[in-house]
């Protein structure tokens, strides 16, 4: 028998296996060649950028190069060394923030094995139970009991403080949010690089709405003239002063409310989505040793080697209904719940004949008079049996609860077959000559 060899790929490796970030399933987009992971919306990071580069740009040409002539010795220099200084700083903890592992879980191959039966456990005649995953598990984790509920995407039950990311289509542990601004969840692995990054943009409006304040006082002190004239002076002074106070707004109220967060031990789903204010929080360590936990512990490393060559996993046999399983949203998408999506399933209809064609044809097939049967001789009715007893001839059991042994069929097994269909299509036959005759 002749099989096509399958295609050769040209984006895979020489060996012609393929890397995890090539086929990667969620939504991230990876940068040379997977060492460095963003979120879908990575574009928003070159905005967030300019809206950091562009006024301190402007702050070191027309305010603090002007102020290297007031300030004496190497205070002028400094104010302007300072700004470049803190501004790669900043960037700095953006991209590691944006383009770092935030603590994605892998997602399984294939669904976990269902541990027992749920639902109706008395199965009538000619019907077996259905195993199906549990919704929601209950785990125990140093002493404390916690809800785990599965994820129909990843094919998990997600850990502790794990959320699914509709953006990225991850679960990511200790999942706080999806920043827009950084084009990347914020989870485990860069909680601290985000908060650090907040903060730092924080800092860096105050300073520079400071000196601008300063530069204006001044010219006001050297020219003897009004705080409103001095403004007129320097217009871009003005700019950044309106442009850093609405910033500190933003950034600032960011940092209180996450420096709540760090102090509860909290995340911002958890937040918004448990109010733990009304109940008590079980990861809650204390302030002092909450911060330490943030800032002091070791990073845990990652769960995803997005370089590592793919191994090819052989294709799954085919599983008896017995020992089937269904998923807790068995007849939605994948992404129904984690994704908002309409279920695809139902659009699947006309692309698989074999629903229909299938069960047409076995049903033919079992509607076999009894007579029939009887006129096979007795070594074909002990054929099964005989089969099921010999060696290395592995005997299962079908949903309706009789043997069946090899799928091999003997020779009056299969004379039987091509009399049953002859004598069918001959009906046929017989059916369609005689509505030709009748009278119109």
């Amino acid at each position: 028998m002749y099989v096509v060899p399958p295609p050769q790929r040209s984006d895979s490796d020489s060996n012609g296996d393929l890397r995890v970030y090539q086929t990667w399933k969620g939504s991230n987009i990876f940068f040379v060649q997977g060492r460095f992971v963003f979120g879908p919306d990575v574009r928003s990071l070159a905005m967030t950028i300019c809206l950091i580069a562009v006024p301190v740009t402007i702050f070191c040409i027309f305010v603090a190069r002007k102020l290297m002539d007031d300030f004496s010795d190497s205070w002028g220099v400094s104010i302007l060394a300072l700004a470049v200084v803190f501004t790669i700083y900043d960037l700095v903890l953006l991209l590691v923030t944006s383009g770092k592992d935030p603590g994605i879980i892998p997602r399984n191959a294939h669904p976990p094995e269902p541990e027992a039966f749920e639902g109706n456990m008395e199965a009538g005649a000619g019907q077996t139970p259905q195993l199906r995953l549990p919704r929601i598990k209950e785990v125990e984790v140093n002493g404390i009991t916690f809800k785990v509920k599965y994820c129909d995407t990843c094919m998990l039950y997600r850990p502790p403080r794990c959320s699914h990311c509709s953006i990225c289509n991850n679960c990511v542990e200790k999942f706080d949010h999806h920043c827009p601004w950084v084009g990347q969840c914020i989870g485990l692995r860069n909680y601290r690089f985000f908060f650090m990054f907040v903060f730092s943009t924080t800092l860096l409006c105050i300073y520079v709405h400071a000196f601008c304040w300063i530069y204006i006082r001044k010219i006001t002190e050297s020219e003897h003239t009004t705080i409103w004239k001095a403004m007129l002076k320097t217009p871009a002074s003005i700019v950044l002063i309106i442009y850093t106070f609405i910033s500190m707004w933003f950034v600032g109220g960011l940092t209180a409310f996450h420096l709540y967060l760090i102090s509860t031990n909290q995340t911002t789903y958890e937040n918004f989505r448990y109010r733990y204010d009304r109940r008590s929080n079980p990861h809650n360590k204390g302030v002092v040793n909450n911060f330490k936990e943030t800032f002091c512990s070791a990073i845990p490393p990652s769960k995803n080697d997005f370089r590592a060559l793919v191994h090819r996993e052989p294709p799954l046999p085919p599983r008896s209904v017995a020992g089937g399983f269904m998923s807790p949203n068995m007849g939605k998408g994948n992404d129904d719940i984690e994704m908002g999506r309409k279920a695809v399933w139902a659009d699947m209809g006309p692309a698989m004949p074999e629903h229909g064609d299938g069960k047409h044809n076995n049903n033919e097939r079992l509607h076999v008079q009894d007579g029939e049967l009887g006129v096979l001789s007795p070594d074909v009715r002990t054929t099964v049996d005989e089969q099921s007893d010999r060696p290395g001839v592995h005997t299962r059991r079908s949903s309706w609860g009789r043997k069946s042994g090899s799928w091999d069929m003997s020779p009056e097994v299969m004379a039987l077959a091509g009399r049953v269909g002859g004598e069918q299509n001959q009906n046929r036959g017989g059916s369609s000559s005689g509505s030709a005759q009748r009278p119109t």
